[in-house]
C-alpha cells in the first residue's frame, strides 16, 4: 500500500505545490483521491499513467479539487482506455459532475460511471472497502477511509514441520484450513500452525474541514490520517470562519483517534516554508509530517 501526494496546497497551485490529489496504490488497484487542476501533469512526474486509474473519490466541488477531472478523462480517451471508470461524489452533485466532463469537445472511448454517496455509506472493492463520512465545510463534501479486510495469518512453517507436516500439498491444505493427516495418525489442525488473522490498514483523508467529530470517529486506529491544515494556528479565528483547520486542530484529531502517522496537506500558498506548521502540529502530535508534491508513504502489511 503506498500514499503519492499528487498536489499538497489549496486554492492557488504555487511553483512548488499543485492542487489537491492523492493517489492510493493497494496491490494491483489504483485510486485517485480528489483531481485539481495539473493532476495529469502530477501524474506524468510521478509515472502515474491514467489508464491504471481504477476509481476516483471526489471530495467535494470547490474548483482546486476536482477541475482536473475533465481533462484527465479526455487524456485517458486519447490514450485508448477501454474499461469503465467509476467516479465517486457527495450526494446531489452527480449532474453537476456530468455537465462538467461534457463541456470539452472529444470522444469517450469508455464508460464513465458517477456515483453518489452519502455519509456512512461504504463501496465495497476487492479486498477493501471506502467508507464515506461528513467533514465540516459549507459545501456538500465527503471525508473518506480506505480499510483492508482482514488477511489471513502466516503459516509458522518451523513449527509445522516439528510437527510432521511436509511442505507441499499438505501445506497447502493447512493454508486453505483444512486439517492434515499425518503418516503416524495424528492430525494437524490450521490452528495448530495457522497464526491469528492480521488486521488491515486504514488511511483517511478528511478533504476541507475544520476539526470534526466526525474525523475522529472516521480515523479511528488509521495508519495514516491525511488531514487539512490551510492555516498556521495564529489564524485559528480565520480558519474556523472558513471552516478549515490548522496543524493544532489536525493534531488534535489524529491525538484522539490514535492514529498512527499525520499527513498535513492544503497548505496556503501564502507559506513558502513549512518548518512553522510542523513545529505547531508535533508539539500535539509528534509524528507528522507536512506533506510535499511527490512524496510518497509506504504502509507495510500488518504482522
Amino acid at each position: 500500500m503506498k500514499i503519492t501526494f499528487l498536489g499538497t496546497t489549496g486554492s492557488i497551485p504555487t511553483a512548488k505545490r499543485s492542487l489537491p490529489a492523492i493517489a492510493i496504490k493497494l496491490d494491483k488497484e489504483l485510486l485517485l483521491f480528489d483531481c485539481g487542476e495539473g493532476t495529469q501533469r502530477q501524474m506524468a512526474m510521478a509515472h502515474i499513467s491514467p489508464l491504471k486509474v481504477d476509481a476516483i473519490f471526489i471530495t467535494h466541488l470547490h474548483g482546486d479539487h476536482f477541475l482536473g477531472l475533465a481533462g484527465l478523462v479526455q487524456t485517458m480517451s486519447l490514450m485508448g482506455r477501454e474499461r469503465p471508470l467509476e467516479i465517486y461524489c457527495p450526494a446531489g452533485e452527480k449532474d453537476l459532475i456530468e455537465r462538467y466532463l461534457k463541456i470539452p469537445h472529444y470522444t469517450l472511448t469508455f464508460d464513465v460511471s458517477i456515483k453518489e454517496l452519502r455519509p456512512g455509506e461504504e463501496v465495497q472493492r476487492k479486498g477493501y472497502r471506502i467508507i464515506a463520512s461528513e467533514p465540516d465545510h459549507p459545501v456538500p463534501e465527503l471525508a473518506y477511509a480506505l480499510v483492508e479486510g482482514k488477511r489471513a495469518g502466516k503459516m509458522n512453517v518451523e513449527k509445522a514441520l516439528k510437527l510432521g507436516v511436509k511442505p507441499g500439498p499438505d501445506f497447502s491444505k493447512l493454508k486453505s484450513g483444512r486439517s492434515v493427516k499425518l503418516p503416524d495418525g495424528r492430525v494437524v489442525h490450521p490452528r495448530d500452525v495457522i497464526e491469528a488473522e492480521r488486521r488491515g490498514r486504514k488511511i483517511v483523508y478528511s478533504g476541507d474541514t475544520r476539526p470534526s467529530e466526525n474525523l475522529v470517529e472516521l480515523a479511528n486506529g488509521a495508519d495514516v490520517l491525511i488531514h487539512e491544515a490551510t492555516l498556521s494556528d495564529e489564524l485559528l479565528d480565520k480558519a474556523e470562519e472558513n471552516k478549515h483547520s490548522t496543524p493544532g486542530g489536525a493534531a488534535e484529531i489524529a491525538r484522539r483517534a490514535g492514529v498512527r502517522q499525520l499527513a498535513l496537506v492544503h497548505i496556503s500558498p501564502r507559506y513558502k516554508e513549512d518548518t512553522e506548521l510542523l513545529e505547531q502540529a508535533r508539539k500535539i502530535f509528534p509524528n507528522t509530517v507536512v506533506a510535499h508534491d511527490f512524496m510518497e508513504i509506504e504502509i507495510p502489511l500488518k504482522r
